[in-house]
């Protein structure tokens, strides 16, 4: 659907230097904003912070340990071996 939209001076401005700061048209930033507000699809799953890091798509979950040390072991004694290399 194409539309019209008007904005404000100053969010004019900010559109204009997110564009340029991200390298994303202005239309695909509007996109994502609309997705991620509205909670549509993989656009707001994608949706990238300013330092470039994207959103887990599931929460962490536990993870069953796979070694038991020994009582008085640590796992510096696992890294630190002679052995290793």
């Amino acid at each position: 659907m194409a539309m019209n939209l008007r904005l404000r001076p100053d969010e004019e401005v900010a559109l204009r230097e997110e564009s340029a700061r991200s390298g994303l048209s202005q239309q695909e930033i509007l996109r994502q904003a609309l997705d991620q507000r509205l909670g549509l699809g993989a656009h707001s799953r994608q949706t990238k912070y300013p330092d470039g890091i994207i959103p887990p798509e599931e929460p962490p979950r536990y993870v069953e340990p796979q070694l038991t040390l020994a009582p008085g072991e640590s796992v510096l004694d696992l890294i630190d071996r002679e052995d290793r290399f």
